[in-house]
């Protein structure tokens, strides 16, 4: 998603123009999904103003993160939004309560470290107002990841995709007579795909967060292998000796989080499982 919008930007598209594409074009998707899995009932929302405070959360981090998209090459954008989920992690500790050993604490600093790397503060050329606008907006997607675990509380993964989605093309329907420009069919293409590919994600991404989120999280770190790949490819960007070792630490930041949490589970399996 983030390359295909990245791609649309450098054909002229702004940042509130790709939340309202995004979010139209992703609704397909989880009307699909409604179809082939549940029934329209399951879009019933059960706490309403909760969906109002993640859709408001949410969009807001969007539009910082797609401007971001914009001003910064796509493999450094991913690298500095991946504070998220260690502000997460942060987050789910002292609101979710969740425990948080010490290992996943020093996988979570071992991801950050490989961040660091990656978008090598004070040693590259990035404008402070792209970096500002990546970390604020990274802020923001870790409050809607914290916030996402009290919604699923209640609230069916396809009924929080469909009305963020529906709140995505409220906002920016709202916003396009400001901000709106006619686009040739090569940007409509690229965003029509980004819509889909993001309606696809989030999906899946809401749907995983039924694990903790501190276990989930560092899993995100692998994203920034596929936008150093895509920038590679699209872009023209070679990855550098930096993105290859952040990259390194930050996937090995997941796989080590997801070893000791599958060590975890298979020590209370016995007590955890009822008896048939």
């Amino acid at each position: 998603m983030g390359a295909l919008l990245k791609l649309a930007s450098m054909e002229g598209l702004n940042a509130p123009e790709l939340v309202f594409y995004r979010s139209l074009f992703s609704l397909p998707v989880v009307l699909f999904w409604v179809l082939k899995r549940e029934s329209l009932t399951s879009l019933k929302p059960n706490r309403p103003l909760a969906h109002v405070w993640r859709s408001c959360l949410g969009l807001l981090s969007m539009g910082l993160t797609f401007q971001a998209l914009i001003l910064l090459p796509l493999a450094d954008a991913t690298a500095i939004n991946f504070t998220a989920p260690i502000f997460a992690t942060i987050l789910s500790f002292l609101i979710l309560r969740e425990d948080v050993g010490l290992h996943r604490w020093g996988a979570v600093v071992l991801g950050f470290i490989g961040v660091l790397i990656v978008a090598r503060p004070g040693g590259s050329s990035l404008p402070i107002l792209g970096i500002a606008i990546a970390l604020v907006g990274a802020v923001g997607q870790a409050g809607v990841t914290t916030t996402l675990r009290h919604l699923q509380r209640s609230e069916n993964v396809a009924a929080i995709v469909f009305w963020f989605a529906i709140a995505g093309i409220v906002v920016g329907g709202l916003l396009m007579p400001f901000f709106g420009r006619l686009h040739g069919l090569t940007a409509l293409a690229l965003v029509v795909a980004g819509g889909l590919a993001g309606g696809v994600g989030q999906l899946l991404m809401t749907s995983s967060l039924r694990a903790p989120v501190s276990v989930v999280s560092p899993f995100d770190y692998l994203q920034i292998v596929a936008a150093t790949i895509y920038g590679w490819l699209l872009f023209s960007d070679v990855p550098s000796l930096h993105t290859i070792l952040g990259a390194a630490l930050i996937a090995g930041s997941g796989i080590y989080t997801a070893l000791r949490e599958h060590r975890r589970r298979l020590r209370e399996g016995p007590t955890a499982v009822p008896a048939v």
